[in-house]
């Protein structure tokens, strides 16, 4: 089961819900929906150190278990939430899946 992501509107996800549909039939290659992906649906939130201690904080997860949950490691968390770094690629969308849907998609 895929999750859907959020269009940026009725029109966007109309769009994109078509364009989808004619890639599933093969009349559009995977380069061209991407294209689509990236015109009609949300990019996600940059998370900065307070959005982040606050989602950890919201979870009631210590850092060792939120990095835990997220794959990654206990001192990438904790660089993150002095902002040191900052999360990007697959780290970002778990994030905002955690966000969004709550710890239980995760387990």
């Amino acid at each position: 089961m895929s999750i859907k992501p959020k269009a940026k509107g009725r029109i966007f996800e109309a769009v994109h819900e078509t364009a989808n549909d004619l890639h599933r039939l093969g009349f559009i290659d995977k380069r061209k929906m991407n294209k689509f992906d990236a015109l009609c649906l949300s990019p996600i939130p940059a998370y900065d150190s307070k959005k982040i201690r606050d989602l950890r904080d919201h979870l009631q997860l210590s850092q060792a278990v939120f990095a835990a949950v997220l794959n990654t490691s206990l001192s990438t968390v904790r660089k993150w939430e002095i902002g040191d770094k900052h999360p990007s690629g697959p780290s970002l969308k778990l994030l905002s899946l955690l966000e969004r849907k709550g710890l239980e998609v995760m387990l």
